[in-house]
C-alpha cells in the first residue's frame, strides 16, 4: 500500500463519486467518489455566467482521441477502469489522478484504432486530479482537439464521452447542457471514504458514469472543454440510487444528474508542466517513492495511525507495526495521513529518509530508510 488512505476503485470502474468520477466512481471514471456540496454543505456560488446563445445548437457526438484506460493496484489485488484523452499522435494521455492513482501496471486502448499500448505514468497532480500518461511505442494517432474553455456558458449543449462502467470497446457517448460555472465540490470515494476538493468545475447534465473519468466534454463543434470528474446520480441500471449531500447537508435520493469537469485550460496548463518535468508543491513528476504503510487518522492526536504495512517494505524492515504512529519523515512533522502523502511525494525512489513513529506503549523509534518504487498516489 502507499503512505495515505488508498484511493484505488472498489470496483472496475472509477469516478468520483459524487457519484463517481474521481476515482473516480469506482470504475475509472475510475473509482466511485461521491460528490458532497462544498463550504459547509453548501455549493459554492458560481461566478455570474452569461446564458448561452448556442442552445439550440446540437451536440456533437463522439470524436477522435478517446483512450480506454485499465490500471492494475496491484498492492489492493483490485483493477479500475476509466478513459483518458490523447494529447499528442505520439501517446501521451491526459486522464484524472485517480484513474491511475495505485496503479502497478496499465493499459491504454486507443479507441480509433483498437489497439492496446502499454503505458507509464509521467507525472500527475493529486490536488486538482490531473495525471498525464505516455503510451509506449505510439506513433501516428490521432489526438483529440482542444476548444476554449473560457468561452462555455451556461446553457451550452455538450457531449461526454467515454469509458462508462470500464466496458471497454467503442466508447459511450452521452448529451447534455451545461447547468453551471465555477463549481466547487468535495469528491468522496466511496471504497475507503477519502475526499477531494475540487473547484472551478463546469457542471451538466450529461449523465455521466464511472468509469468516464478522465474522459472529455465537448462542445458542438467536438473540441475538448472539459475533463469529466465526477457526478452525482439517481438510479442506476441496476434499480440502486446514489446519493450526495443536499445544501442543508442531509444524505438524500435525487433523481437529478450532475456531473462536473475540470475545465480543458487549466488542465492542460497542468499537463504541460507535468510534460517538461516541472515538479511543483502538487505535481509530482516521474517515479514515485513506496514507504509501505496504510495509514488513516489518528483521531483527534497527532501523527497518521498505521492500519496496515505491506511485507518486505521499508517501513516492514525498519521495524513499524500496524498500530504505530508515523509522526516524522526526514525530519518534517507528519500530523495527519494527509501530510505524509505530501511529504512522500517530494521523494523518489532511492532516496535515504529518517522514519520517525510512536509504537502501541507510546515508545519513540526512528530508522534511516531507503524508499523502494511503488504506484502514483
Amino acid at each position: 500500500m502507499n503512505e495515505a488512505p488508498g484511493r484505488e476503485g472498489s470496483g472496475p470502474v472509477t469516478l468520483l463519486v459524487l457519484l463517481v468520477l474521481v476515482t473516480a466512481a469506482a470504475v475509472v471514471l475510475g473509482r466511485p467518489l461521491l460528490a458532497e456540496y462544498a463550504n459547509g454543505g453548501e455549493m459554492a456560488a458560481p461566478a455570474p455566467a452569461p446564458t448561452s446563445t448556442r442552445a439550440g445548437d446540437r451536440p456533437s457526438g463522439r470524436r477522435p482521441g478517446v483512450i480506454n484506460i485499465e490500471a492494475d493496484q496491484g498492492l489492493s489485488s483490485m483493477r479500475s477502469a476509466g478513459t483518458g484523452i490523447l494529447m499528442t499522435s505520439s501517446g501521451f494521455v491526459l486522464t484524472n489522478n485517480h484513474v491511475i492513482a495505485g496503479a502497478t501496471s496499465i493499459t491504454a486502448t486507443d479507441t480509433d484504432n483498437r489497439r492496446a499500448y502499454r503505458a507509464r505514468v509521467v507525472g500527475y497532480d493529486p490536488a486538482n486530479d490531473l495525471a498525464v500518461i505516455k503510451m509506449d511505442d505510439a506513433a501516428g494517432l490521432r489526438p483529440a482537439v482542444f476548444g476554449d474553455s473560457s468561452d462555455v456558458r451556461v446553457g451550452d449543449p455538450v457531449t461526454a464521452v467515454g469509458n462508462a462502467g470500464g466496458k471497454g470497446g467503442a466508447p459511450a457517448v452521452v448529451t447534455g447542457v451545461v447547468t453551471s460555472l465555477e463549481q466547487t465540490i468535495t469528491a468522496r470515494n466511496q471504497a475507503d471514504g477519502g475526499s477531494e476538493r475540487l473547484s472551478g468545475l463546469i457542471e451538466t447534465d450529461a449523465p455521466i458514469k464511472p468509469g468516464d473519468s478522465g474522459g472529455p466534454l465537448l462542445d458542438t463543434d467536438g473540441k475538448v472543454i472539459g475533463i469529466n470528474t465526477a457526478a452525482s446520480a439517481g438510479p442506476d441500471d441496476d434499480g440502486t440510487t446514489h446519493k450526495h449531500a443536499t445544501p442543508s447537508g442531509t444524505a438524500t435520493a435525487t433523481p437529478e444528474h450532475r456531473g462536473y469537469a475540470i475545465p480543458a485550460a487549466g488542465a492542460l496548463e497542468i499537463a504541460r508542466q507535468i510534460r517538461a518535468g516541472r515538479a511543483t508543491g502538487t505535481i509530482h513528476i516521474g517515479k514515485t517513492a513506496l514507504l509501505g504503510v496504510q495509514v488513516r487518522s489518528n483521531g483527534t492526536a497527532f501523527g497518521a495511525l498505521v492500519d496496515t504495512v505491506v511485507p518486505d517494505t521499508p517501513a516492514d524492515k525498519a521495524g513499524v507495526k500496524a498500530g504505530g504512529v508515523v509522526v516524522a519523515l526526514a525530519g518534517e512533522a507528519v500530523d495527519t495521513p494527509s501530510r505524509l502523502t505530501g511529504l512522500m511525494l517530494t521523494h523518489h525512489p532511492g532516496d535515504v529518509v529518517k522514519l520517525e513513529w510512536t509504537t502501541r506503549d507510546g515508545r519513540r523509534h526512528s530508522a534511516d530508510v531507503r524508499l523502494v518504487e511503488g504506484p502514483p498516489q
